[in-house]
């Protein structure tokens, strides 16, 4: 069935979610959802839900990499291609600016005051996005409801996103509703995702710095599950303790940088590279980080293309889904506790949920822009 949209169409979109798209992968993955399933009708629901599966089972960004499968849905390797630039290009401008002005000036105060105000809204908004996500995806099917309840909790108490988890989800859907003797047909199709992971090696080479850089966050964008979650302790152990390229405060401030830009939170990558080695800096590490999650997304697509609509893989894939949305949801759990840190962000909070759950139709960033400046005026007169 031919698409309703031309790639120029499904470009735009991407661009402006990259350009004002907040929220981090929980609150993007919503946003998706909404606008190209729900509203456009662009994306069907089954194709939606392979893209989640495969960005969840994959390494890297997760909202990158399914912004890059629902490319590949309709124009293949091309809209893969374009509709990832179009996602990632903007919000990495803004850091490389940020990083700039961070650099000239002599860091960025005023961002723990506009960070105060967004990440409390942030908060509302991924609530929102995430009950419609499990009104839609979980429904009232008792097994579904289980592993997102266990995958819910699992996020929350490890405050990270587990492989295993999804997989067994997959796994135990399977079983439960397609009889064993099509074992081998989901071992085909999540086949080359093994043989991907496994052709991926560091090498040695020359011990430039940008070197490092490269090799550093291709490990970072290869090897790290749970895209914002995990990648953040990643980067510290790496940015800050191994290699000394930043100290404690410039990392805190690149974190909190790539939660108030839109987009991919590992954008924060980008200015991290600038932070350590200026722009060249930024290219390698923003290029290193997302090469590895295009490659594992395009490579494994045509097998999710050609097998998603056997029973065994619906059931498999309606099994990740389950638990990605219930990592989402403990995701939700995690980041509050370190975004709503007094009676005024909790109150943020709950009104930006409220709000947009009233007024559907009203875009997010101007709920953003709200918060960030109420955020600093609260931060300044009544925080200090």
């Amino acid at each position: 069935m031919p698409p309703v949209y031309t790639l120029q169409q499904l470009i735009g979109y991407f661009l402006r979610l990259g350009t004002l798209g907040f929220g981090g992968p929980a609150a993007l993955v919503g946003y998706m959802h909404r606008d190209l399933v729900e509203q456009r009708q662009w994306i069907s629901e089954e194709d939606y839900k392979e893209g989640l599966a495969l960005a969840q089972l994959a390494p890297g960004p997760l909202a990158a990499q399914l912004a890059i499968y629902l490319g590949y849905v309709h124009f293949r390797i091309l809209g893969a291609t374009l509709v990832g630039l179009a996602f990632v290009l903007p919000s990495f401008l803004m850091v490389l600016a940020l990083g700039w002005t961070y650099v000239r000036y002599g860091g960025l105060p005023w961002i723990q005051g506009v960070f105060y105000g967004v990440g409390a809204a942030v908060i509302g908004i991924i609530a929102v996005s995430v009950v419609k996500l499990t009104r839609k995806s979980v429904g009232k099917e008792r097994l579904l409801q289980g592993i997102f309840i266990v995958s819910a909790v699992v996020t929350v108490v490890t405050e990270s996103e587990h492989i295993l988890l999804f997989l067994g989800a997959g796994v135990l859907v399977w079983w439960v509703r397609v009889p064993p003797r099509f074992l081998q047909k989901p071992a085909t199709a999540l086949l080359p995702l093994g043989t991907i992971l496994a052709q991926i090696t560091t090498t040695t080479g020359p011990g430039s710095r940008l070197w490092d850089i490269g090799l550093f966050f291709a490990k970072a964008g290869a090897f790290v599950f749970g895209s914002g979650l995990a990648i953040v302790p990643f980067l510290y152990s790496g940015v800050v303790k191994e290699y000394g390229w930043l100290n404690e405060k410039q990392f805190v401030d690149a974190v909190a940088v790539a939660m108030i830009t839109p987009g991919p939170v590992v954008i924060t990558t980008g200015f991290i590279g600038y932070l350590v080695e200026g722009t060249s800096g930024a290219s390698v590490a923003a290029l290193a980080t997302f090469l590895p999650c295009y490659l594992l997304t395009i490579l494994p697509a045509p097998y999710f293309k050609k097998y998603g609509k056997l029973p065994a893989i619906k059931a498999f894939v309606d099994g990740v889904t389950a638990a990605a949305i219930g990592a989402i949801a403990g995701a939700v759990v995690v980041l509050g506790t370190r975004s709503l840190t007094d009676g005024f962000t909790v109150a943020l909070a709950v009104l930006t949920g409220l709000v947009l759950w009233k007024y559907q139709k009203l875009p997010e960033p101007y709920v953003i822009l709200v918060a960030a400046l109420v955020g600093l005026v609260v931060r300044e007169v009544f925080v200090g």
